[in-house]
C-alpha cells in the first residue's frame, strides 16, 4: 500500500510525516524516511512512499505547533497499532496538556495502571507519530528530561516553546 511523505522545515530541522488517508503512520525529526518506516507496525507499513508538498490539515497542524498553537497537532487522527495497553497509553498521551509535563510514574496512572510505569516508558519509545503523539511530555520523576528518539536537544525546545 501507498502512503504520503512530506519533509517540513522547523526551527528544531527537518520534521518527516507519513500518512496514508489523511493518518499519521509515523512523524519525526529526521529528513530519512528509513528513519521512520521501522516504527510503523508491519501491518501498517507502506510499500511505496509518495513525496508531497503538503498535506492539508496534517502540514496545517505543525505549522500552527511551530506558531504557537499546540491544538490542533492533537485533532490530526493517528494510525498506530498495539497491544490495548501500549494503544490506549497513546490515546492518553493526547490529553497532557501543552506546558505541563507528566513524569513517567503519573503518565502510567493516567494509561491506567500505576505500577506499569516500565510499560508506559515502553509505550513513548515505540511511539512512531512524535509531535502528534506527544511522548516529548513525559519527564522523569526528578525532573529531568529521560530519553527522546528525536534527541535531547528536540525534547527540550519542544518543552521551552509549549512552557511559553
Amino acid at each position: 500500500m501507498k502512503a504520503e511523505l512530506l519533509t517540513l522545515s522547523t526551527p528544531d530541522g527537518p520534521f518527516s510525516i507519513i500518512a496514508r488517508d489523511g493518518e499519521v503512520l509515523a512523524s519525526g525529526w529526521t529528513a530519512e524516511p528509513d528513519e521512520l518506516t521501522g516504527q510503523v507496525h508491519p501491518l501498517l507499513r507502506p510499500s511505496e512512499l509518495v513525496a508531497v508538498r503538503q498535506m492539508g490539515s496534517v502540514s496545517e497542524a505543525v505549522e500552527a505547533y511551530y506558531a504557537g498553537d499546540p491544538d490542533p497537532a492533537m485533532q490530526v487522527p493517528v494510525l498506530q497499532k498495539s497491544g490495548p495497553f501500549r494503544s490506549h497509553a497513546w490515546d492518553m498521551l493526547r490529553t497532557v496538556s501543552p506546558g505541563k509535563p507528566v513524569t513517567y510514574a503519573q503518565y502510567a496512572m493516567l494509561a491506567g495502571n500505576p505500577l506499569a510505569v516500565r510499560a508506559a516508558a515502553s509505550a513513548c519509545a515505540f511511539n512512531a507519530a512524535a509531535l502528534f503523539v506527544p511522548c516529548h511530555r513525559v519527564i522523569r520523576t526528578d525532573g529531568t528530561l529521560g530519553g527522546f528518539r528525536w534527541g535531547l536537544a528536540v525534547k527540550e525546545s519542544l518543552l521551552a516553546r509549549e512552557a511559553a
